[in-house]
């Protein structure tokens, strides 16, 4: 029996009917041992020894292993082409030599690229030993990442509360968004207009703007308003043009390559609105085999690679089906071989592409997910095989027969279509446009204008990052590699330093902290150069070209001293450096000559970054006498130093709407009565974008949504201390976002009640608001519940009170575990039954025994008082 090692189980059951009977084929379920998530895993003093610790699932798949390795005459290993599965192969391999599971066995390692019976068959005649370069390029980025995580993480504890953690890749990848946003912050918009015509010169319609006007060659700010657009305008709609000038340029587009893990996250991002994640997750199961007739099949080929290359029976099956799909002009005369632009040839593996293209996307049933996908892997690898389309680039000139005025009209027209009968790359924002496609004209023509219009316009800053073009980007700068992609962009998320609106990264205070506080104190370890050079070391190691320990003792050397240096500054060492770095940022001039940093209630206290277990804030120095705090990010320019300033006139009320900041952050007001109408503005509204219309807006909640189709009794729309909310009979249900209390409707309302109700009737318990994870010492998990008197946190038999004015989605698993150990030291969490009833259970003795009694009784008293505390001990 021969013994194979995959990392899936879906993997293993399609190997399993490939193989036959005499092949046993077992499943790791990924990585089985990993790190302990606790100091001293990394040894640098003992030559970066590594302690290796398999959890209790792992454990038990690694014994199954081992069992069946005991009776097989040969032991495969067969996990993924890369250098994840590398080290996975030798963890598993490890296990066993510890086990002494080995003996006379042989073990070889097979690689396969894609899951298909030809291509497992194959590999299974060609075994090799494990590479150990890959292992060690393994072993060297995972002892990085520790290194790094666990020396800098306390390091911001202690001097920049309320920071979770720092990463070698993942803190590079939040200084671009960061950097990004300041970019945006410094930007200043510059007004201009534009005049364009709906025109035909004896075909169809084309669009062409106004490019000269009196006699004068228009630049981007000639028309700077309104009056000057207008003229030119109806200037346009009342002459008469002709085409003076066609400049026609031939030129041939060439398909882009098959894709490798980035492009493919790019392409899913812009054209499928797929997260990485998400795509990386339908790649996998699109590897690892779906259902097709009753049999298992691998549909594309290894998902995590650098390489565009393509195995030439798939060139020729592509060429096949070009030809019978699209006819034989869309067949270039020789298959496109593509080169890899990975530095590392070991790891540049072939490219994405399906396992048979004969197996086309629309005569298949697949998931949704997995559908889209593989249509876009299918398109993009035939298009790469398909001739090029033929353009001419084309300018049309029309002007009137005085030469005053002037249009002009760009882009291109398609001679040929070639490969854009099926695929066309997606942009970016930052991408230049080629135009739209023109009509066929001629020279000489007449131009007739339809109509003519005036559009205001802005110029506006860089794009906030998208996850395809922040993907773009690190690998442009080399940072990190595409198989880490999803799960770095996945880290900022879920450690709250970023947050997504409408796609788009945007930084949040304590992302911007901590970009600003390792920029100050650790710039070199966030530096792109820096990075991108130790993924090229990386790639040196994985090449048998470096020594991996020589790699961790060049970096620990330095990184170590300066973490020692950091760590002996005070904390307001630090801050008064962030103070001075973020000052434009924290302290915004708001009016001339005045000092930003003036407190604006006492008047005499200065403004200073101050820090809590809840994160950064503004406050006075004159606390506590001067009670003055605010958000990070609240003030801007124009706003009065308090935050305050007017939004309008309510129509209804005739009172004037402000926009204040307060403690907790900005929020609108009506009038000035003793007790006017308030507002705080949700998450995700900011103070600077708003006006009239969204103030009176949030001053109408709660709403009426309608009636509820059951009872008849009202359900209301609004924005409470948790959120966006729907409610009706006293039940409460989330709505995901805050522009959605304006506009849900009674459907909607019902369904997401009816959700909540049906949640809360399985759960049994409380609503929960947020899963923090395991507690560290007892790994009970720890969860923020929604009760009657608001949000706790419940760990055991344990319950501990939010601070008034928390968040619970901003709650972190380090503060919530504070929470639960304050709580449990005042006597918080419930006692056991035993301990708490004997007393009030004891019956009055006979007064027979009443002596006896007298002289056992204070001993058995002493007894319980001395075990009840060691109880409450060991239940804390």
């Amino acid at each position: 029996m021969k013994l194979v090692v995959v990392e899936s189980p879906a993997k293993a059951k399609t190997i399993n009917k490939y193989l036959g009977s005499d092949y046993t084929v077992l499943a790791s379920y990924g990585h089985v041992r990993d790190l302990p998530p606790k100091d001293g895993s990394v040894k640098p003093d003992d030559d970066f020894a590594m302690t290796w610790e398999a959890d209790a699932k792992g454990a038990k798949r690694l014994s199954d292993i081992a069992e069946a390795a005991k009776g097989a005459d040969q032991i495969i290993l067969a996990t993924d082409p890369d250098r994840e599965g590398e080290a996975i192969s030798w963890h598993v391999l490890e296990v066993l030599r510890k086990k002494r599971g080995l003996k006379d066995i042989a073990v070889q390692r097979v690689v396969f690229n894609a899951i298909t019976k030809s291509a497992v068959t194959e590999a299974m005649k060609a075994p090799r030993d494990l590479d150990m370069e890959l292992v060690e390029a393994y072993l060297a980025r995972r002892a990085l990442d520790y290194l790094v995580g666990f020396t800098l993480s306390p390091v911001l504890w202690r001097k920049l509360p309320g920071s979770r953690s720092a990463g070698r890749v993942q803190s590079v990848a939040l200084r671009l968004v960061v950097d990004r946003e300041i970019e945006i912050e410094k930007f200043r918009t510059q007004e201009y207009w534009t005049v364009e015509a709906d025109v035909s010169a004896g075909g169809d319609p084309f669009t062409a703007r106004l490019a000269k006007f009196g006699g004068k060659r228009l630049t981007k700010f000639d028309l700077g308003d309104e009056a000057a657009a207008t003229t030119a305008r109806d200037a346009v709609r009342e002459s008469q043009f002709t085409v003076t000038a066609l400049e026609k340029k031939p030129a041939r587009r060439s398909p882009p390559p098959p894709f490798t893990t980035s492009t493919l996250q790019q392409e899913a991002s812009r054209k499928l609105g797929f997260s990485a994640q998400r795509t990386m997750q339908a790649a996998q199961k699109l590897y690892e085999g779906v259902d097709i007739g009753g049999e298992t099949v691998g549909l594309i080929t290894y998902m995590r690679t650098d390489g565009v290359q393509t195995a030439p029976e798939a060139l020729d099956e592509a060429r096949d089906v070009i030809g019978g799909l699209y006819g034989a002009p869309y067949v270039p005369e020789k298959a496109r071989i593509y080169s890899t632009k990975a530095k590392n040839a070991q790891e540049a593996h072939e490219a994405i592409r399906p396992t048979s293209l004969a197996r086309n996307p629309g005569r298949m049933r697949l998931d949704p997910d997995l559908g889209r996908l593989y249509e876009l892997i299918w398109k993009r690898m035939i298009a790469s095989q398909m001739e090029s389309a033929r353009l001419e680039r084309t300018t049309i000139d029309m002007e009137t027969s005085d030469g005053r005025i002037g249009l002009r009209a760009t882009g291109q027209v398609v001679l040929f279509d070639g490969y854009l009968a099926v695929y066309e790359e997606g942009r970016d924002d930052a991408d230049d446009e080629e135009g739209g496609r023109l009509p066929i004209v001629h020279e000489g023509a007449d131009a007739r204008v339809a109509e003519a219009r005036a559009d205001q316009h802005f110029t506006e800053p860089p794009p906030r990052y998208s996850e395809a073009s922040l993907v773009k980007k690190m690998e442009e700068l080399g940072i990190g590699r595409p198989s880490t992609y999803a799960s770095v962009l996945g880290v900022l998320r879920d450690r709250g330093y970023v947050r997504m609106e409408k796609n788009r990264f945007h930084p949040e205070d304590n992302g911007r902290l901590l970009t600003v506080f390792l920029e100050s104190f650790f710039r070199r370890y966030v530096e792109y150069d820096f990075t991108a050079d130790l993924e090229e070391k990386l790639d040196l190691v994985s090449a048998g070209d470096l020594d991996w320990k020589v790699l961790l003792r060049e970096f620990w050397n330095d990184f170590h001293a300066k973490t020692e240096e950091v760590s002996g500054l005070r904390t307001r060492d630090v801050l008064d450096e962030l103070n001075n770095v973020l000052a434009p940022f924290l302290f915004p001039q708001v009016s001339e000559g005045a000092d930003p940093r003036v407190c604006p209630t006492c008047g005499t206290g200065h403004l200073s970054l101050k820090t809590s277990r809840f994160g950064p804030f503004v406050g006075c120095s004159n606390y506590p006498e001067c009670r003055y705090t605010r958000p990070i990010g609240q003030q801007t320019e124009g706003d009065a130093p308090s935050g305050d300033r007017e939004l309008g006139t309510d129509p209804v009320t005739g009172e004037t709407v402000f926009l204040k900041s307060g403690r907790f952050g900005p929020y609108v007001q009506l009038g000035e009565g003793e007790k006017p109408k308030r507002s705080s503005l949700p998450k995700g509204w900011s103070a600077p974008d708003m006006d009239l219309e969204k103030g009176l807006r949030l001053l109408r909640l709660p709403r009426e949504v309608g009636l509820h189709p059951e009872d008849s009794q009202p359900i209301t729309a609004g924005i409470g201390r948790f959120g966006p909310f729907v409610l009706h009979a006293g039940t409460y249900a989330n709505l995901p976002s805050a522009d959605e209390v304006f506009d849900v409707g009674v459907n909607r309302a019902v369904a997401l009640l009816a959700e909540k109700r049906a949640g809360r009737a399985g759960r049994g318990e409380a609503n929960a608001l947020k899963d923090l994870g395991a507690h560290p010492v007892d790994g009970a998990p720890i969860k923020v519940l929604s009760g009657r008197y608001g949000p706790y946190i419940k760990h055991g038999s344990t319950n501990a009170n939010l601070p008034k004015g928390t968040d619970p989605q901003d709650l972190t698993l380090e503060e919530a575990v504070k929470l639960i150990a304050e709580r449990e030291a005042k006597g918080g969490g419930k006692k056991k039954p035993a301990a708490k009833k004997a007393p009030a259970k004891a019956k009055a003795p006979p007064k027979t025994t009443a002596k006896v009694v007298k002289t056992k009784s204070p001993a058995k008293k002493a007894t319980a008082r001395k075990k009840a505390p060691a109880k409450k001990v060991a239940d804390a």
